[in-house]
């Protein structure tokens, strides 16, 4: 999916350095909006906690190690519960959109918002829009109450639907003014975000009083600005699972090798975090940091240098690494999913393939592979109980930032402050491993692996990801004009 976003960056500065990247409010282009007491200042539940309003003043700083001499650079809306909102509780009719793949955390985020709107505000009307995107114009709503949604956190998938593509804005926001709905939720990645930035600019450019509140949801930990993605840990640990089943394969048989391949499209945070997990593997491959088969250095070199040494070794590998080697079959890389993703060959299945060639057609060593691919079966699962917590907050703060009248902006912590963030901050890259880190480094000192790298590559490492907002130097204008 393609879209045009040409939202303008709301910036606010102030004294030594001090940027806010603020998030469009209600207020800025409808006049003299009436504002209701929060009804959570009745609400016995919170009447034991100190200052539970947030000050309107309260931002969260994007980067907290400094110098002494730093500006103070970037910061963000603190997300919560506001003492005025714009929105009267009898008056909400809210929906909520899952879009893309699926991830663990789905159908918690789903039942904390409705019932975070029911319980915390009173709202009573809240629509589930079936399948994605086109679900707003083609298919019926569900109706969302806290009872239906009372046990779907305990499963897997999300009970809304959801689907790639579809994206159609004038439709869409003809359906949202139609039904009367004035609080969007939209649950998806960063083409989805991407898709919910253009559908609040036509819902602004036509004057509507709707609040679009995105939850980011990626499995791969690709959404910059925010500490991570909910789904992610649940990733990692169900993947320690496929590890242990390759390296109890691979340790019960003579020069045995256990191969598991991992998601991770562009961004190898999985295959880096459920190594690191494991401690059982011997070699981790992701897209950021290349790698290659043939000659002193290379991957079947450590690989036979393993087997000698130890008997058996565990490979995880990204499913978006290496993708550059696959010359020898059809290549699909010009191809395209309907979310706009490029469509990947299976580099585990021609890496386990490659390496039973290569050593029983030129080294003459028997070796016994087992390749492993839980990449459904990762993403299916419902969210443990450390994801569900995130979800929960995540669902609570983008419900406080609506009902506050915050109209485009999306929600996610940043350094353990929840926070309301500008779509473009949010669309305009993706997070990747930074393999010039120091986390990189403790993976490799993890595995003992060779990091497949010549100091050429290193240094264009190092200048492609210095980062572009580092305020250090006391330059503004970088992240001012970034966007």
């Amino acid at each position: 999916m393609g879209f045009a976003v040409n939202s303008q960056p709301k910036m606010v500065t102030g004294n030594a350095g001090y940027v806010l990247e603020d998030v469009p409010h209600l207020s800025d282009y409808i006049p003299d909006l009436p504002t209701y007491p929060n009804p959570l200042q009745d609400n016995p539940a919170y009447s034991v906690v100190k200052q539970y309003f947030v000050n309107d003043d309260d931002t969260v700083a994007q980067k907290i190690v400094v110098h002494k001499n730093s500006p103070r650079g970037t910061h963000f809306r603190r997300a919560g519960p506001r003492q005025r909102v714009y929105f009267d509780s009898d008056e909400v009719r809210a929906c909520i959109v899952t879009c893309g793949g699926l991830c663990p955390g789905l159908n918690t985020v789903i039942r904390e918002i409705v019932c975070g709107l029911y319980h915390m505000y009173g709202v009573n009307k809240v629509l589930g829009i079936d399948g994605g995107y086109k679900g707003f114009y083609s298919r019926n709503t569900i109706c969302l109450t806290p009872k239906f949604v009372n046990d779907i956190h305990k499963r897997g998938g999300t009970i809304i639907g959801t689907s790639r593509g579809g994206h159609d804005t004038s439709k869409i926001v003809d359906s949202i003014q139609d039904r009367g709905i004035n609080q969007v939720y939209i649950i998806g990645g960063d083409g989805t975000q991407r898709g919910a930035s253009v559908i609040f600019e036509e819902i602004k450019r036509r004057g509507l009083k709707v609040a679009v509140a995105g939850i980011p949801k990626t499995i791969d930990n690709d959404i910059p600005v925010i500490d991570k993605s909910f789904g992610f840990d649940t990733a990692v640990e169900e993947a320690q699972r496929a590890i242990n089943a390759a390296h109890v394969e691979a340790s019960s048989m003579e020069n045995g090798i256990g191969l598991v391949k991992l998601m991770g499209r562009y961004s190898g945070f999985i295959a880096m975090y459920s190594s690191l997990a494991s401690r059982d593997v011997d070699c981790c491959l992701i897209p950021e940091s290349p790698f290659y088969l043939e000659g002193p250095g290379g991957l079947f070199e450590y690989i036979e240098k393993r087997l000698k040494e130890n008997g058996h070794m565990v490979i995880v590998i990204a499913e978006g690494a290496g993708q550059e080697l696959l010359s020898d079959i059809k290549r699909s890389s010009d191809k395209q999913d309907a979310s706009g993703n490029k469509l990947l060959d299976d580099v585990g299945l021609w890496l386990s393939q490659r390496i039973r060639d290569h050593f029983s057609r030129k080294r003459k060593m028997a070796i016994n592979l087992k390749y492993i691919d839980p990449t459904y079966m990762i993403r299916a699962i419902p969210s443990n109980a450390s994801d569900n917590v995130y979800c929960t907050l995540l669902a609570q703060s983008a419900v406080h930032g609506a009902m506050a009248g915050y109209a485009g902006f999306i929600v996610g912590p940043v350094n353990g402050r929840h926070s309301y963030i500008p779509f473009n901050r949010v669309i305009e890259t993706q997070n990747k491993v930074v393999i010039t880190d120091r986390m990189w480094a403790r993976l490799l000192s993890s595995t003992n692996q060779p990091s497949f790298l010549t100091p050429k590559d290193v240094n264009e490492a190092k200048k492609e990801e210095e980062p572009p907002t580092q305020l250090l130097d006391g330059d503004v204008c970088k992240l001012t004009n970034s966007s």
